[in-house]
C-alpha cells in the first residue's frame, strides 16, 4: 500500500504558503510533524481541531503517518458539541488552537498546542486512521471510521482524473476539516503540489489578491461557493493562472453549470462537477470538464477505480437506462462503517468497499449518472451535510413541538409556539450548528401535522 504522506520523493518542493508569503518545503513539514508524534504514546486517539494553518496540515500528517487515529473537528465548534464528543470517545490527545484551551501544554508549534486529555486505553482496530463527522453541523457522536488506504486510493483517484501535478498551487478555499477540503489536502501533498493556506472566504478581498500574488492554479467550491462567484463576476478576474475550478458538496443548479462550464472553456479553464459522501473518502464520481456543457445536471462516472450502479428496493441491479434505484458504489475508498460510541472504534471493515449511498439516481443510455432524489432525510446545506432529524432534536430544548423540511437551499422549521421569537429560533440554530441564519427560515403553524400514531407527516408540511 501507499503512504497517503510520503515525501521522500520531493523534499525540497514547497508544500505550503501562507497568506503572509511565508514558504515551508516539505522537509520542514515533516521535521515540525515529526515534532508533534515525539510527544505522544503509539496508538494513541486524537482530536484534530483544524484550521487552514500549517500547525494544523502539520498535525494532521503527523497523525496519519504515525498511526495515531484522529478525528477532525472545527477549530472554532461550539464548544457544547465539542463537550460532548470528547465525553464519547475520550481521545488521549487534542491538538488545538493555544489560545482557546485550557490546561497545561505537552508541546506547542506556532500558535497551536499539544494537551493531554485522557488517560483511556481505548481499543483501536488497527487499520483504523481517520474518522470523520457525519454531520458536522449538528454535533452528531455519529463518525465515519476510514483507513490510510481509504483515502489514499481516492487521493491517487483526484489525482488521476484532475490530472494534478506538482507544479500546482491550490488554494484552501473550503475547510480542512470537512472532506471535501480534506481531500485536496490529501490530493495535493500526496503528489508533491503546492497548497495556498488561507482561512478567509471568497466574498473577502484579500483571498482574492492571496490568490493573485502566488498564482493559484485551482480552486474548490460547493453550490454556494459558486453562487457567490457568479455575483462577483468571476469571469471578468484577471486571473490567468486559475486552470481548474472543482465543485462537489451538493447539487449546483444546472443552469449554473452549464454558464461555468461554457465561460471556463472561453477562457480556457476547467470546470468539473464532483459527487461524494464522506464515507468514501470522499469522492464517487466526477464529470469531464469536456462533458458539463451537455450534460449540466450529471454527476458523471465513477472515479478511477471505482463502481457505480443502480439497484432497485428488491436489491436488484437496473441494467436499463433512465430507471430510478438506490444508488450503490464500489470502490477501495469506501470506510469500514461508523462509530457511536468509543467501543465501536475496535469494530473491523463492515462495508467490504460497498457503499449504500442513500441516493436515488439513474444513468442515461451513455452510462452518466444522475442524482433525482434522497431516500433519507438529509439535506447538504452549503456543502455541509445536514440530518434533519438531528436538527429538530437540537432545537427540542427551547421548542419541544417543532419539525423540520428542507432541500440543499434552506431548512424549513416550523413551530407550534407563538411565544418564541423567530429571531431567538434563528439565533439558537446559527449557534448550535455553526451556519449562517440565512440557511433557516421559521414559519408558525397552529398545530404540526401528526399521523394517528403521533409520527409528524412531513408530506404534509411540504405542501404548506
Amino acid at each position: 500500500m501507499n503512504r497517503l504522506f510520503d515525501f521522500t520523493q520531493f523534499a525540497d518542493h514547497t508544500a505550503l504558503i501562507e497568506e503572509s508569503g511565508k514558504e515551508f518545503s516539505y522537509s520542514q513539514l515533516q521535521t515540525i510533524a515529526d515534532g508533534i508524534a515525539k510527544n505522544m504514546r503509539p496508538k494513541s486517539l486524537v482530536f484534530c481541531l483544524c484550521s487552514n494553518t500549517v500547525p494544523s496540515i502539520a498535525g494532521y500528517v503527523s497523525f496519519i503517518q504515525n498511526g495515531f487515529p484522529v478525528l477532525l473537528l472545527d477549530a472554532k465548534k461550539n464548544d457544547d458539541l465539542l463537550q460532548r464528543l470528547l465525553e464519547i470517545y475520550s481521545p488521549n490527545y487534542i491538538w488545538r488552537p493555544t489560545a482557546s484551551a485550557q490546561g497545561k501544554s505537552l508541546y506547542a508549534y506556532d500558535n497551536y498546542s499539544l494537551y493531554a486529555y485522557s488517560e483511556d486505553n481505548v481499543p483501536v482496530h488497527p487499520d483504523l486512521s481517520l474518522l470523520l463527522t457525519t454531520s458536522g453541523s449538528t454535533g452528531s457522536p455519529k463518525l465515519v471510521r476510514l483507513t490510510e488506504n481509504n483515502i489514499t486510493s481516492n487521493a491517487e483517484s483526484i489525482i488521476e482524473y484532475l490530472g494534478i501535478t506538482p507544479q500546482e498551487r491550490a488554494v484552501t478555499s473550503l475547510p480542512m476539516f470537512y472532506s471535501f477540503g480534506m481531500s485536496v489536502v490529501n490530493s495535493h501533498l500526496h503528489c508533491g503540489a503546492t497548497l495556498l493556506l488561507s482561512d478567509k472566504t471568497v466574498m473577502q478581498g484579500e483571498f482574492w489578491k492571496f490568490v493573485k500574488e502566488q498564482k493559484a492554479t485551482s480552486i474548490a467550491g460547493v453550490p454556494y461557493t459558486y453562487e457567490m462567484l457568479r455575483r462577483l463576476r468571476f469571469f471578468r478576474m484577471d486571473l490567468p493562472h486559475l486552470k481548474t475550478m472543482i465543485q462537489a458538496g451538493g447539487k449546483l443548479n444546472a443552469d449554473i453549470v452549464k454558464e461555468y462550464a461554457e465561460n471556463a472553456q472561453k477562457a480556457g479553464k476547467r470546470f468539473f462537477v464532483m459527487y461524494g459522501q464522506t464515507e468514501a473518502g470522499p469522492r464517487i464520481s466526477y464529470l469531464p470538464f469536456n462533458i458539463a456543457e451537455q450534460k449540466p445536471s450529471s454527476i458523471g462516472m465513477a472515479v478511477p477505480g471505482g463502481k457505480l450502479s443502480i439497484y432497485d428496493s428488491n436489491g436488484v441491479s437496473i441494467s436499463e437506462p433512465d430507471v430510478d434505484g438506490e444508488l450503490i458504489y464500489e470502490g477501495p475508498n469506501v470506510c469500514m462503517g461508523y462509530a457511536e460510541s468509543k467501543e465501536d472504534l475496535a469494530k473491523g471493515d463492515e462495508n467490504h468497499g460497498i457503499l449504500h449511498t442513500g441516493d436515488v439516481a439513474r444513468f442515461d443510455k451513455d452510462g452518466f449518472f444522475y442524482i433525482t432524489g434522497r431516500l433519507k432525510r438529509f439535506v447538504k446545506i452549503w456543502g455541509n451535510r445536514c440530518n434533519l432529524d438531528s436538527i429538530e432534536q437540537l432545537l427540542k430544548p427551547i421548542c419541544p413541538d417543532c419539525a423540520c423540511i428542507g432541500d440543499d437551499d434552506k431548512i424549513q422549521v416550523f413551530i407550534s409556539e407563538k411565544n418564541l421569537s423567530p429571531d431567538k429560533v434563528l439565533q439558537y440554530l446559527s449557534e448550535k450548528t455553526g451556519l449562517n441564519h440565512l440557511a433557516f427560515s421559521i414559519r408558525f403553524v397552529e398545530n404540526l401535522p401528526r399521523s394517528k400514531s403521533g409520527k409528524i407527516q412531513y408530506s404534509a408540511l411540504s405542501k404548506l
